[in-house]
């Protein structure tokens, strides 16, 4: 009976916080309506496992609210050919949907912890796609280099640029920029080797560690 209250709950919420908002791609909403987001979510707060806020996980950090997760993957036009960089693994929801949605996923966390229990949660849903690693976000994953799309799931006060010489060529990074009280998302796309960043709405996320 609870499984089937969460898909409804599911539902209601592609429709009345993703679609309605502006988010129509096929592929996206059906990521939405498959990926269980309660399972990533402690006990105390699954009952607001589809409400329209970020919710706090361990360490500090956040799953985000589930349109800004919608409207990042949707800006980044993932292919199922895909492979994507995830910088943040966190709770481990939004490597589920990239992991939907692409061939192979890189997700790196600083906090081990995180990391962890995002993989058991992962695994128990059966994902074979994700390649699990701890370290600071800041350098990437360049032994995995170059990366058709690269997502950044906390925000350095300017653009990382380790990370943007890890994108593939005409690929796409989504990122956070600014300070722990005012930040801005970007696209950044990479054409004839040059970036180009378009400005995509005002956001709220947890800074990014610089730390080894």
């Amino acid at each position: 009976m609870k499984n089937e209250l969460y898909s409804e709950l599911r539902k209601q919420m592609v429709n009345d916080q993703i679609i309605s908002r502006g988010i129509k791609t096929k592929k996206i909403i059906d990521a939405f309506i498959n990926v269980p987001r309660h399972k990533f979510i402690s006990n105390s707060y699954q009952y607001m496992a589809y409400d329209d806020h970020p919710l706090p996980i361990d360490n500090n950090q956040t799953i985000s609210q589930p349109y800004m997760v919608a409207l990042m993957t949707d800006q980044l036009d993932i292919q199922k050919t895909d492979k994507v960089l995830e910088i943040g693994t966190g709770s481990g929801y939004q490597t589920a949907i990239l992991a939907y949605l692409a061939n192979h996923v890189y997700t790196v966390e600083l906090h081990e912890m995180l990391s962890i229990k995002a993989k058991q949660i992962l695994d128990e849903l059966e994902y074979k796609n994700i390649h699990y690693h701890i370290g600071n976000g800041y350098h990437g994953l360049n032994a995995y280099a170059p990366f058709d799309k690269i997502i950044v799931t906390a925000a350095p006060k300017q653009f990382p640029k380790e990370l943007m010489s890890q994108l593939k060529e005409s690929g796409k990074m989504i990122i956070p920029i600014g300070d722990s009280y005012l930040q801005q998302l970007f696209l950044v796309e990479k054409e004839n080797t040059h970036f180009k960043k378009s400005f995509i709405t005002y956001c709220r996320f947890v800074e990014m560690v610089n730390k080894d």
